[in-house]
């Protein structure tokens, strides 16, 4: 049973790939059934009067993707951010930022999953209310994939979406180095990783790209 919480010693002493592989290893073990056993109540007390999170994920609202679960961590181990689309915006990026440089994460993981709804009412021009305009930040991905994939520009082509769906991480990830000379210059020297990846829904697994 894992009773402690992350603290400053040890949060100083990961690097982003060990940071990475653990992640990783924790969604083998989601996939597996073969979760760690944490007692909650000792991270929940340990973790009143401080944070160290080792890694900060923007994510999608998407509920079939509870963050936490399909990494297998712990109270105090992630910070994560959520948007439909998990695009980057000022506030998403002020709270990479301070994830990163003032908290001492070591990791920015942007995480795409299979059949994203955002991604697909994108493809598809949904039109309403203040959707509208957060769709718009998922159009270059629908743009760059309407010159890659043949067919249809069409929620209804699975090709479509699952490749827009990367492009959006990929895109996100570049746009993040561009916006952010904060996390561009961390990342330059090596104090944190900006890596993407994209969450299957059928097999529960993430995949790396």
């Amino acid at each position: 049973m894992i009773n402690k919480a992350l603290d400053k010693a040890t949060q100083s002493s990961l690097t982003p790939k060990i940071v990475l592989n653990d992640l990783i290893n924790g969604n083998q073990r989601y996939t597996q059934s073969n979760m760690e056993v944490r007692n909650y109540e000792s991270q929940r007390n340990e973790t009143v009067n401080g944070q160290f999170p080792k890694a900060v994920i923007l994510s999608c609202i998407d509920s079939r993707v509870p963050i936490e679960t399909i990494f297998d961590q712990g109270i105090g181990d992630i910070f994560v951010a959520r948007v439909a689309g998990n695009f980057e915006n000022i506030d998403i990026l002020g709270s990479l930022e301070y994830a990163c440089k003032a908290a001492g994460s070591k990791l920015v993981l942007v995480l795409g999953h299979e059949s994203c709804g955002a991604v697909k009412s994108a493809i598809d021009g949904v039109e309403l209310g203040n959707i509208t305009s957060m769709l718009g930040n998922i159009l270059p991905a629908v743009k760059k994939t309407a010159e890659e994939v043949d067919g249809a520009v069409s929620s209804s082509n699975t090709s479509f979406v699952s490749k827009t769906v990367e492009n959006n991480v990929a895109l996100t990830i570049d746009r993040i180095r561009e916006k952010s000379p904060i996390l561009k210059e961390m990342e330059e020297r090596g104090e944190i990783e900006i890596v993407g990846g994209v969450y299957q829904l059928s097999s529960g697994k993430v995949i790396l790209l």
